[in-house]
This record gives structure tokens, C-alpha cells and sequence, in this order.
């Protein structure tokens, strides 16, 4: 189930630019150990089930090279409010930098703030060159009050665009498309399928559903979703409400 393309991410240890990764494929599943025919968790290889998972990619890579810090594969930095790099032992940070990608995600709060975990919001992109042929829906009451009466997956990105001071230093935050969203999910855990250890880097991530930027092809009301219990996606209607967590950098 390795990713596609993550073995271009076997280059990146020659890659490194001071504190800095250059961004290239994406990441693996973070599986790292083998199954047979009746057990999952044994130890690779096991005899008549060759070319496992978790015997290709970063995950099986050994002695591999990190920026920053993260389970198998994966390598993440924190981030303080101004977007300045922090040791993995903090323990507080506001964003968070992929090494692997280049990308750089929103941490959710519990504070009842604007970026709270528990805020949900509808679909919606009024640009028909990106919204799949339905702009979708403005939302209701379901983030806080913060958006008013439009709760809703673009004025959350317009709002957190609009902070002063800015998030992590950038005000360029926006919709992750469905393959950004997949590239962060750990598929060796579950409820949620990230990383949400006290050492993780990904606290208050709920084990639901979340919104990417990616319209369904096959439905021009619906878009794709990732769900973080066990790592799935699916396409939803774009009138739903559901949880969002934004991205920067990347194409």
C-alpha cells in the first residue's frame, strides 16, 4: 500500500538544504511491520508474503536521515506563531513543517478560537475553473460564530488568512487538495490515523472527517474527504459539515 512515488522520497537524503528539505514525492504509510496469512505486526520478511510494505520506501530505509523528528518515515518539524523551527521536545507549537513534501500545516487548537478542532464547515468554491462544476455551499452556525451565518470552507481560509499577527508568519493558507491530506496520514495507527502522541505532531487531530479542495469528478456536488479513524477517502457532499485543517507551499 506504499504511496505512489515515495521512492523518489529515497533521494531526499542528499537533498537537505540547511533546516530545510526539498520537497519531492510524498510520504509513506508509516507501516513498518509485516503480516502472513492469519497475524499483522510480525517482523519482515515473512516467508511466502514477499515485498511487503513495510519492506520498501522511507519506512524500511535503514539509518535514515531526518531534518526533524516522527515515526517511521515521516519527518516533521514544529513550528512557533512566527514560523520559526523548534525543538521536537516543545510543547506548544502553532504549525507544522513536512521535510518530506515541503509543506507546512495548521495545528488545530481546543481553545474555542477561530481554529478550534470541534469547528465543522460546509464545501464551498465559487470559482468554476476549480470547484468541479458546483461552487457548493455558504454553511451555517457550525464554527464558533466566528464566520457568522457562513461557516464554510473558504471564509475559514479567508479568516485565517486575515490574522494580524499572521499564522506561523504566512497569509497564504489554503484548502489541501486530496493527495496533500492522504500524504500525512500514519497508517499504523488509528482513531486517529496520525500521529497524537505526547512526542506527535499532530495533536487534537479528530478521528473524523476532513475536507480537502479536490472536487468529485463523478459528482459535481460532492468533493473528497480523508477520514483520520483509520486513513480512508471518499467523495461527501459539499453540504455537509466537516472538519478542515489547512495547508501552505507545495503547487
Amino acid at each position: 500500500m506504499t504511496r505512489l512515488f515515495t521512492l523518489r522520497a529515497g533521494l531526499l537524503a542528499a537533498l537537505w538544504l540547511p533546516g530545510w528539505a526539498t520537497a519531492a514525492g510524498l510520504n509513506d504509510t508509516g507501516i513498518t511491520q509485516c503480516a502472513n496469512l492469519t497475524q499483522n505486526g510480525q517482523t519482515c520478511p515473512q516467508a511466502g508474503f514477499p515485498s511487503q510494505d513495510a519492506e520498501t520506501g522511507r519506512d524500511a530505509q535503514p539509518g535514515l536521515q531526518k531534518a526533524g523528528g516522527g515515526s517511521a518515515g515521516f519527518d516533521f518539524t514544529k513550528l512557533d506563531s512566527n514560523g520559526n523551527p523548534l525543538d521536537a521536545s516543545a510543547p506548544s507549537w502553532d504549525c507544522v513543517r513536512d521535510n518530506v513534501t515541503g509543506l507546512i500545516w495548521e495545528i488545530k487548537t481546543d481553545d474555542n478560537g477561530l481554529r478550534d478542532k470541534d469547528w465543522t464547515y460546509t464545501w464551498y468554491n465559487p470559482d468554476p475553473n476549480t470547484n468541479g462544476g458546483s461552487a457548493g455551499f455558504t454553511g451555517g452556525a457550525t464554527c464558533g460564530g466566528f464566520l457568522g451565518n457562513q461557516c464554510n470552507t473558504q471564509a475559514y481560509a479567508a479568516a485565517v488568512n486575515a490574522l494580524n499577527p499572521k499564522l506561523c508568519g504566512f497569509g497564504d493558507w489554503r484548502m489541501p487538495t486530496r493527495e496533500e491530506l492522504r500524504s500525512i496520514v500514519d497508517y499504523s495507527r488509528f482513531n486517529p490515523a496520525i500521529d497524537t502522541t505526547a512526542t506527535g505532531y499532530f495533536p487534537r487531530t479528530v478521528a473524523w472527517r476532513y475536507w480537502s479542495a479536490s472536487p468529485y469528478a463523478l459528482i459535481a456536488i460532492g468533493a473528497w474527504v480523508v477520514y483520520f479513524d483509520i486513513g480512508y477517502d471518499r467523495d461527501y457532499g459539499k453540504s455537509g459539515v466537516v472538519a478542515v485543517r489547512l495547508v501552505r507551499g507545495g503547487q
